[in-house]
């Protein structure tokens, strides 16, 4: 449109260049005295000019449509093949022959030993000689007890043969004093004296025998 008003108002000024350029050259023809004719024949010219009017410019064609974009198919999604696990094959469990048992001998068990023969029963008991206070005196008294101030009482058990003699002591509760103890069990095999047990048939049999020895410093 605005190139259809452009080209209009263009013929409209030509028009009115030549109207003015008529206008003066009738002006002219009057001012200088030309007769009719003159202005007729102008009149005639003019007449002979054909203004044509352009014709309009022909539409505008339409942009062409946008090319379609071919449509590219996605392909069609197929699902992964499933994973085939192996079978997992257990491994051959070769059973290795069992070792024959060893078997090792024993050895013999000792036969036990018999059990001991029945104390015979005693008619008469076992009897002192003697005072056993004598047994052991002060005399006796260990010196290095003596130093030390040592005392107590020693307890004892005798083994007393079927002829009446000692054959073995026995400290049945201490003193306190290992030396005065020991000193005891020194002394009394040799100086203690029994009167044997006899059983029934009056034959020696061998007994025991316990006292206590008391260890008590001597007085000045």
């Amino acid at each position: 449109m605005a190139y259809v008003d452009q080209n209009q108002s263009g013929q409209k000024t030509v028009s009115a260049v030549i109207s003015a350029i008529v206008l003066g050259a009738v002006g002219y023809a009057f001012v200088n005295g030309l007769a009719y004719d003159a202005y007729k024949k102008v009149a005639t010219k003019l007449n002979v000019i054909d203004i044509k009017t352009p014709p309009p410019p022909p539409p505008k064609k339409p942009p062409p449509p946008p090319k379609e974009t071919p449509k590219v198919e996605s392909p069609p999604i197929v699902a992964p093949p499933p994973v085939v696990t192996p079978p997992v094959v257990a491994p051959t469990i070769i059973t290795a022959p069992k070792a024959p048992p060893v078997i090792i001998p024993q050895a013999p068990v000792a036969p036990s030993p018999p059990p001991p023969p029945p104390k015979p029963s005693e008619a008469v008991g076992l009897k002192p000689r003697g005072n056993p206070g004598d047994w052991v005196t002060s005399d006796d008294y260990p010196p290095g007890a003596l130093r030390n101030n040592e005392a107590g009482v020693t307890g004892f058990k005798l083994d007393v043969g079927p002829d009446g003699r000692v054959t073995n002591c026995t400290v049945t509760s201490s003193s306190g004093f290992p030396d005065l103890d020991q000193t005891a069990c020194r002394l009394l095999p040799r100086r203690a004296r029994f009167t044997p047990a006899k059983d029934a048939s009056g034959n020696g049999i061998a007994s025991t025998y316990s006292n206590n020895m008391r260890w008590q410093i001597p007085k000045d």
